[in-house]
């Protein structure tokens, strides 16, 4: 069994809603300043990240990634090994996903360095797997079905709160959803997407004990099948009911 190196000076994260209601509204300004999502999630967490590390550890994919400790940005960003895979696969649709989007697994580690919170003080198990689970955000996006729009964003967080519990990520889930309620038709049916982000992540099978190279060399559609990952039917009749009324996906707005 592999042993787990926690720093002994590390401690869990203060619960401190207001702290996290003021970054909430930062982002609620200014959907792209992705730092405040880092304060959210360490404002309210509390001790569920380490209740999920220790799930993940005790599990023998844990086990096995926890002996390797991939980095997975640098391979990520290596798009010329992706593009060689077939057609069809995980990697290749990530590759579109992140050039399509102009996105980069290292933007997000530097999105994710302007926040100095508890986890950059220390060289740990935990800071490894906290790095994977930031490194894994945008292939939940390909996976899942949920785009970069901002209900593709809030119902993706809520999917991705049933892989990994926490309630940082279901406030900013739920507020999201709260706040795109108000600008678009009662017909898109928000709160669905909100409901079904959640079932789904809760049906799936745990994508941050997946193997992520062998992932991405996997048929995207077989990939979800053995995976369990659910068609998010509620958020595709969402897009299509504003784009009905001339609203496209990224015209969808969180409304201040």
């Amino acid at each position: 069994m592999t042993e787990v190196f926690i720093h002994p000076d590390r401690r869990p994260a203060k619960f401190r809603p207001l702290v996290a209601w003021k970054h909430m509204q930062n982002l609620i300004a200014d959907k792209e300043d992705t730092e405040q999502v880092f304060h959210i999630i360490e404002s309210l967490n509390g001790r569920s990240f380490e209740k999920n590390f220790h799930a993940f550890a005790a599990s023998d994919e844990g086990q096995a990634l926890l002996a390797k400790k991939e980095y997975l940005p640098p391979l990520l960003d290596d798009h010329d090994w992706i593009r060689a895979l077939p057609d069809g696969t995980v990697g290749r649709a990530y590759v579109d996903f992140m050039e399509r989007e102009g996105l980069t697994a290292q933007g997000l580690v530097e999105e994710s360095e302007k926040f100095k919170g508890a986890m950059r003080d220390f060289d740990d198990d935990y800071y490894w797997y906290g790095n994977r689970l930031r490194d894994t955000h945008d292939l939940f996006h390909v996976l899942s079905g949920y785009g970069r729009d901002a209900l593709g964003e809030a119902s993706l967080l809520a999917f991705t709160y049933s892989q990994n519990p926490g309630m940082g990520v279901i406030f900013i889930s739920f507020m999201g959803a709260r706040q795109i309620m108000k600008s678009v038709p009662k017909e898109a049916r928000v709160m669905d997407c909100f409901r079904e982000g959640k079932c789904n992540g809760a049906a799936a099978s745990r994508i941050v004990r997946e193997d992520i190279i062998a992932l991405l060399h996997e048929p995207l559609e077989a990939a979800r099948a053995r995976l369990n990952i659910a068609k998010p039917v509620a958020y595709l009749h969402a897009l299509d009911v504003c784009a009905d009324i001339g609203i496209e996906a990224d015209q969808i707005q969180i409304a201040a």
